[in-house]
């Protein structure tokens, strides 16, 4: 599902024009971006939770020559998958 599919869903299932639509898309995701950036976890209760994971310096490897290359230290967001989500993706869809 593309930003914009996500974006008609919600018009259709909230009756909203689709402009509202994009709005209310948009102050989520630019919520939860802001969240992240201050290293808050954000939990969504039966979907799953995003935090930030610090990942220390390193030294990778030019998989095409094998030669050694400095990896810089990084802070990456994670997702990780609610139990309800989970059980419904390995169910099928099919509801409890």
């Amino acid at each position: 599902m593309t930003k914009s599919q996500l974006i008609e869903a919600v018009a259709a299932n909230g009756g909203l024009t689709r402009k509202k639509a994009e709005q209310l898309v948009n102050t989520i995701f630019t919520s939860m971006e802001e969240a992240l950036v201050r290293g808050d976890r954000i939990e969504i209760r039966g979907f799953g939770s995003f935090k930030t994971k610090h990942y220390e310096s390193y030294t990778g490897r030019n998989p095409k020559t094998g030669a050694p290359i400095p990896v810089d230290s990084k802070v990456l967001p994670v997702f990780k998958v609610g139990r309800q989500l989970r059980e419904r993706i390995q169910n099928g869809g099919d509801e409890d």
